[in-house]
Formats: C-alpha cells, structure tokens, sequence
C-alpha cells in the first residue's frame, strides 16, 4: 500500500500539467486555425491574427494544440509565419479539400475539359517557379500572365509532338488516354482565344481555362493580380509557394518542367528555345492541384 501511494504522488503532481490547456486556449487554437482558412487575409493587416501567430510561435504547447485542430479539420500545416500566416492544405479526406469534380462545376466547365483545367493549374505552378532555388527561396516572388502559360503549354505541345514524332508513335492516341501525351494534343487543337463578338474570351479557348485557373487561384490567395497586360498578369504569394512546394514531387509537373521549355519568368509569354531531355514515363494525373 505504502509502495502504491509513493508511485502515484508523482501522478498527482503532474495532473495539472495536463490541465494546463483551458477551454479559451482551444478556443484560440480553433481561432488561428479559422484564421489560417480565410487565404487572402493578410497577418499584418489584423492584430488578432497576428497575436496568435506570435503564441504559437513562442508557446510549444499553444502550438501543438493548433496543429491539432488542424489535423482533426483534416488540415496540414504547412507554415505558421509572419509572411504567410497559418498556411494550411486539405488532406484527401478532408471536407475542405477542392476536388477537380467541385472546381469543373464552379467554373462551368464540362467533363471533357476537366484534365485542361488541371493542365492550366500545373501550367501556372510550373512558369512561376521554374527552378528548384525559386522554391527554396522564401522571397522569389513568381510572375506569370495568361497568355504566357498559354504559350508555354503551346510551347511544351510543341516538344511533345516532335517528342512523339521522332519516336513515330501515333499521334491520334485511344480515347480517355491519360498523361501530358494524350493533353497536348486537345490543348493544341483548341482556339486559344475563340473571341466572342464583344471581343470576350470564349469560357472554352486554351486562354479562357487559364483565366479561369488563375482567378481560382487569385480569390484563393495563391496569386494577386497586377495589370491587365497580356491577359491579365499576376504574382504569387507565400501560400502559394508553400504550396507548389508541396506538389513539386508531382510526376506531371516534373515532366512538363523536363521538356526544356523554360519560362522567362517575368510573366511575358517569351520562351527560350526548347533543349532535348531525357525521354520520360508520365504518370496519370499526377501532380495535379486536385483530389480525384
């Protein structure tokens, strides 16, 4: 009996320690994480959420709690900082995840163009941070324009094609062909403008997707928009950096950034000429900014 009461002692003395987490610093936590879900709100232009991100920086405890509520929203945390606030990506099972079925309804599109519309997001991703040290630099700010991703997925059909024509593959591929090698083929063969008679960009032309794509991006938080020169032009933000960098592994984005067709990346739809690479196996859908 003795041995049992000196045993649980030290039990007791840490029971308050467990209890240290109180109704308001959970209500806190959930606060940085609401936070963290509104993308275009910047730290520095409220005081709150700027105080939180100084807690959870400063106080571990205060900052596990947060990463907690996170992943129980089936968030992941990708940076808590003073440039990019808490930076947070859904999981696949998480009710916040954007599927590429929810972004064709929002933007109309219809199930044939829904691979286009990936395209376009993996497009954007690589013109903006075209090497590895634009990813790893915490202050490259990317620049990109409409009708400069158009151009540079031209540009990768291009190379694509003469890919596919030096190794005499077919160039009319089965129905439902996944891969860059099947989407180069109806990139290139739709209008990139299709102007309607007021001059709009027609919802379906190669530049209409990419507006598209980077409006998403823009009321997202990923991009900001900066002029209307060449189709709209626009630079990136610390989110969407953080969150390049979580699908740079991506096999579509490495490929596309393989093909040697590399950006000038002040978002002008100039490119350099295109260098031979290495062949490469594609991979369905990977690395597209989507859930399936």
């Amino acid at each position: 009996m003795t041995e049992h009461v000196e045993w649980s002692e030290p039990e007791a003395a840490a029971t308050p320690v467990s209890s240290a987490v109180t109704p308001a610093d959970a209500a806190d936590a959930a606060r940085l994480v609401a936070f963290g879900l509104q993308p275009r709100l910047q730290p520095a232009r409220d005081q709150e959420y700027s105080d939180l991100l100084r807690r959870y920086r400063e106080d571990p405890p205060f900052a596990r709690l947060a990463d907690a509520v996170a992943a129980g929203l089936g968030l992941v945390v990708l940076e808590v900082s003073p440039r990019a606030g808490m930076a947070v990506t859904a999981a696949e099972d998480s009710v916040f995840a954007v599927r590429m079925g929810d972004y064709a309804r929002r933007t109309s599109a219809d199930g044939g163009d829904r691979f286009l519309h990936g395209l376009a997001h993996l497009a954007v991703a690589a013109l903006a941070f075209p090497r590895p040290e634009d990813l790893a630099d915490d202050g490259y700010i990317g620049r990109v324009s409409v009708n400069g991703v158009d151009a540079f997925v031209r540009q990768a059909c291009r190379r694509l094609e003469e890919r596919a024509e030096e190794q005499g593959e077919n160039t009319d591929p089965a129905t439902g062909a996944p891969g860059l090698e099947a989407a180069w083929r109806v990139w290139a063969r739709r209008s990139a403008t299709g102007a309607t008679k007021d001059a709009r960009r027609l919802a379906g032309s190669t530049t209409g997707i990419v507006g598209k794509a980077v409006a998403f991006l823009t009321d997202s938080g990923f991009l900001q928009r900066t002029g209307d020169d060449n189709g709209g032009t626009y630079r990136t933000t610390a989110r969407y950096q953080l969150q390049v960098r979580d699908m740079a592994g991506g096999a579509a984005m490495a490929e596309l950034l393989e093909l040697g067709v590399v950006p000038v990346t002040d978002g002008t739809p100039t490119l350099l000429p295109a260098e031979d690479t290495d062949d490469l196996e594609l991979a369905a859908d990977a690395g597209l900014p989507f859930h399936s």
